[in-house]
């Protein structure tokens, strides 16, 4: 009975994963070197190798704004929101006055789904109705105008990706011995020096983490461009583009498959540098 049941523990988890990650992700590598439409028989599906690559690069405009904004989606996440959590999470860790209600505040925004979040942004960047136009005594479109939506998004979605980080990193730091910060002080290391000469070094592991769920959190970035205009308009992303494709009016489900391929490819390698990070960490 008892081995029965560790079966069926390991079992039921794997048959879920297999079923829900792998399998579509296969597939998805597949159907990248067909024309299929989604439509007919699994049979009728015909292969074109890597023809619909090469239309992605050289035959599809909206594909270089789309790198180039998770690009910059990347860049932005790890030099504000990322940077901003670390702090936030190192000014926490003192145990300042108030310290859980900071942190209830700055999590608040973490439970909340990224379209969510767009809309209560919407209330603040609404161009006629708007807190921050009336603020300011302004009419401009943030949401609407291609030359600066991109960065209202960024905004709004920095705003969960902080709390997120802080979260992860305040967990870490709660783990680091306090022998290392008593020692560091013996020494007459000052904060700052005992923070990115002792404490850094020593969050390694979750430094790496962090690197990998921020990268990700980038190329999937979807929700709440989606629920603004649908990745049109100055905020094209990868994401985007393959829903538009896969579940759009065009159904172009091998492209759209090519498209979601090359995702997969950019987000294996540094999920790949977080899996050898961990073993080496073992060993």
């Amino acid at each position: 009975m008892d081995k029965l049941i560790v079966v069926l523990m390991v079992a039921i988890p794997a048959i879920i994963v297999i079923a829900l990650v792998w399998v579509p992700a296969v597939s998805t590598v597949v159907l990248s070197f067909t024309d299929w439409n989604g439509i007919g028989n699994l049979g009728d599906i015909k292969f074109i190798g890597l023809e619909n690559y090469d239309n992605v690069v050289n035959n599809y405009p909206p594909f270089p704004p789309a790198i180039q904004h998770n690009l910059i989606w990347l860049v932005v996440f790890f030099l504000g929101p990322t940077l901003l959590g670390i702090f936030f999470a190192a000014l926490l860790d003192k145990e300042i006055r108030g310290s859980r209600i900071y942190q209830s505040i700055f999590f608040l925004p973490v439970v909340l789904s990224l379209a969510l979040i767009g809309f209560i942004w919407q209330l603040i960047y609404s161009r006629d109705q708007g807190l921050l136009n009336e603020l300011f005594g302004t009419h401009v479109d943030w949401y609407g105008d291609p030359s600066i939506n991109l960065w209202a998004v960024l905004v709004a979605a920095g705003w969960r990706h902080t709390g997120y980080i802080m979260l992860l990193y305040l967990a870490g730091l709660k783990a680091v011995d306090p022998a290392l910060r008593e020692a560091a002080s013996v020494d007459g290391a000052g904060e700052v020096r005992t923070f990115f000469q002792v404490i850094w070094p020593v969050m390694r592991p979750v430094n790496i983490v962090i690197l990998v769920i921020t990268v990700i959190e980038s190329l999937r970035a979807f929700d709440i461009v989606w629920v603004i205009n649908k990745g049109r308009n100055g905020l094209e992303l990868i994401s985007t583009l393959v829903t538009q494709n896969v579940i759009g009016e065009a159904s172009r489900v091998g492209f759209g498959s090519a498209l979601a391929t090359i995702m997969i490819a950019i987000s294996t390698v540094f999920i790949v540098i977080y899996m050898i990070q961990v073993v080496r960490e073992r060993r």
